[in-house]
């Protein structure tokens, strides 16, 4: 008798399992850096005190979509290989209608998946959006083409940002910030202290921006003329963060970044004097400044905005 080859089917499914097993041996020696793959975060601590909250209900959803394709991959493959023509069969398959069990599992399943991805979310999101508490400061952002101001309400200080020219030429790698990519000295920073539950207040002076810290797990988008969009986070994990705007806004959309540092609440009060000191104190205003007074002082630039 003649041995016959293995078929496309079975070769598949053991090139799959290879793969599956050496993924699984590989990462019992990995790093911690690498065993965290895709998951964001540190493993020196969380961000912020919703970081933990917005990755459990990220992985959540992600387990329950992997559970529901192994089953549907597996349920194809057993039926491709159970119910495939065979040599020399030209009988029709069983004709049926239909299985009023199994359209009824077919409905029910997902919908039973649905409400519970919807709880998790619903609480989740609750979670994250309260602002019932007293904040211990508030900071309100103003978006603006093509840079964001801060005034720290509390403290009666502000810092503002303007326009740079091409963000490529500041986002090099001796402008960073503590070597955080995506920060830069050129762009400015919003200060907040670790360990105190802050208020941001988002307002924009133009059009729609989006205030996101990708380090944060969250944004929202600023929107003018209709209402303030806020949230309340408590950092928690003193460093150097990127930020950036995550709404299409314009010709220099990208060049709309700005630095975040968690900082000690000794460093921050330290900041804030300083802005004093600069005389950078009371609150910008939202309205009443024109895109020209936020753009570099480039001769080119004034003319073509007039």
């Amino acid at each position: 008798m003649r041995s016959h080859p293995p078929s496309r089917t079975r070769r598949a499914l053991l090139a799959t399992a290879t793969v599956v097993g050496g993924a699984l041996l590989l990462s019992g020696c990995a790093s911690d850096t690498v065993k965290r793959g895709f998951l964001p975060g540190y493993s020196d601590g969380e961000v912020t005190n919703q970081t933990a909250r917005i990755t459990s209900l990220w992985l959540g959803a992600w387990e329950a979509a992997l559970i529901v394709g192994v089953i549907t991959w597996g349920l194809m493959l057993w039926c491709i290989t159970v119910y495939r023509k065979r040599k020399d069969d030209h009988r029709l398959p069983v004709q049926t209608r239909y299985h009023m069990p199994l359209e009824i599992m077919y409905t029910a399943v997902p919908v039973m998946l649905v409400l519970v991805l919807f709880f998790y979310t619903d609480r989740d999101v609750t979670a994250i959006q309260d602002r019932s508490e007293t904040p211990d400061m508030t900071v309100e952002v103003v978006g603006k083409q093509w840079s964001w101001d801060f005034n720290y309400l509390d403290d009666d200080v502000y810092e503002t940002g303007q326009q740079e020219g091409d963000p490529g030429d500041n986002l090099t790698k001796d402008k960073e910030l503590d070597g955080v990519p995506g920060t830069s000295t050129a762009l400015p920073t919003l200060y907040l202290p670790a360990g105190e539950r802050v208020e941001f207040k988002l307002e924009s002076r133009d059009v729609i921006h989006s205030f996101w810290i990708p380090a944060f797990l969250y944004k929202q988008d600023v929107v003018p003329g209709r209402h303030t969009n806020g949230f309340q986070v408590v950092p928690e994990r003193e460093g150097v963060y990127a930020g950036k705007c995550a709404e299409l806004c314009g010709e220099f959309h990208s060049g709309m970044l700005f630095n975040v540092a968690v900082v000690s609440p000794q460093e921050y009060e330290q900041h804030m004097q300083d802005l004093r000191d600069k005389g950078q104190t009371g609150r910008i205003p939202v309205e009443g400044f024109s895109r020209a007074q936020s753009a570099p002082d480039d001769s080119s630039t004034e003319e073509a905005e007039s």
